[in-house]
């Protein structure tokens, strides 16, 4: 069974510590002697070397008796899609929030807290399961850098799910999209924008034009295409010299994300051509795309258990990216479980008692289904009831 208080008073308690991307040593620290307080297996990883971080991820293990029983994990991150120093929490009604002057940071504490809390309440609860795992990452929310640089392959584990996207708890996501990244830098030449306009290129004239026309936002219900951040000049006298750009497109059909990618390169080269600019693009892959069939063994089993609570229980789509991501395309088949957090990355974030009850008590529910079957890891992955 859940411990209400203390679920609650551990989700309050991860919110108060301020860790943003990099930077997330008190978090992680703090954490290491909680889980270690209760008993729990926990293993420190060396990624915050690798990504240039202060902190680094934590594999956290509660063995079971029944071998033969899927080795299953959960995961959340540690980091916050911005600081939270100063952060005043608010309680009203079962709802939690913070006062408006920070974010909550319920993403994705709404998904550690329960998670830890369902692992405690396993081994609390005595009865017989297989090996369970916390996969506890950093640096997530700046490009998934702690999953990716976590190593997973000699850990044994069957499959998982990655606590981190909104309601309703219960859903899983079993599709996402590929998300792929632009730099570029378009240059011009300088000129006294009162005397010789004429004799200058101005780079916020040719953004402009490749712009006019580009296809951006939704492009159909599973593509998405967007220029976010524009920098660029040297004073406003100046013929603009420069502009650096950057921008993402994001699709679940790879074919389709190659032609926005395409189309978007064109406008950019097209236009500095016209105007006599010069552009330089850099491109990335940010993170691939993952589809899990709805007869995988970590699908069948997540509606399971969301069934058995009388949730419920289906898959969906979304766009944006997880550790989950990173998981799949390191051979670990995982799915995103939503939990309670509401109007993430924004000031006006929350999440309600209820749904960190609800979350933590479906993550728990997954560990005792999962005892209720055994695995062939010979390669087929094949679950069967015991």
């Amino acid at each position: 069974m859940i411990n209400r208080d203390r679920l609650k008073d551990l989700f309050l308690s991860l919110c108060a510590i301020d860790s943003p991307a990099l930077r997330e040593k008190d978090i992680v620290a703090w954490t290491k002697d909680y889980l270690q307080a209760h008993g729990l297996e926990v293993h420190e990883d060396n990624a915050g070397a690798k990504i240039g971080g202060n902190a680094n991820n934590l594999i956290v293990w509660l063995r079971g008796t029944l071998t033969d029983a899927p080795k299953i994990f959960l995961s959340a991150h540690f980091d916050t899609v911005e600081p939270t120093a100063d952060l005043k929490i608010i309680e009203d009604g079962g709802v939690i929030r913070s006062s408006g002057n920070t974010i909550l940071g319920a993403d994705d504490y709404a998904g550690m807290a329960p998670a830890i809390e369902a692992v405690l309440s396993l081994k609390e609860s005595g009865v017989p399961h297989g090996d369970v795992c916390l996969l506890l990452s950093v640096a997530e929310e700046i490009g998934l850098k702690g999953a990716d640089a976590m190593e997973i392959y000699d850990l044994g584990l069957d499959f998982g799910y990655v606590l981190d996207t909104g309601p309703p708890v219960g859903s899983y996501v079993t599709k996402t999209a590929y998300h792929d990244k632009m730099d570029v830098t378009i240059t011009g030449k300088p000129a006294h924008a009162g005397k010789d306009p004429e004799k200058g290129i101005n780079a916020i004239q040719v953004l402009a034009e490749a712009v006019h026309g580009m296809s951006l936002g939704r492009i159909d219900p599973e593509t998405t295409a967007n220029i976010g951040l524009v920098e660029g000049g040297t004073a406003v006298n100046v013929v603009c010299p420069f502009v650096s750009v950057r921008a993402e497109a994001r699709s679940t059909n790879l074919e389709v994300l190659e032609n926005q990618i395409a189309h978007m390169r064109t406008r950019f080269e097209e236009a500095a051509k016209k105007w006599g600019a010069t552009v330089e693009i850099e491109y990335r892959r940010h993170y691939s795309a993952y589809q899990i069939d709805e007869n995988s063994p970590v699908v069948a089993l997540g509606l399971k258990a969301a069934q058995n609570l009388g949730l419920n229980a289906f898959t969906r789509t979304t766009l944006g990216g997880s550790d989950a991501n990173v998981f799949n395309a390191k051979g670990l088949p995982s799915i995103v479980m939503a939990t309670g957090m509401e109007k993430i990355h924004t000031h006006e974030e929350f999440v309600t008692e209820a749904d960190l009850i609800k979350t933590a008590e479906l993550a728990l529910e997954v560990f005792r289904e999962a005892a209720n079957h055994t695995i062939d890891r010979t390669g087929s992955g094949r679950i069967t009831l015991r």
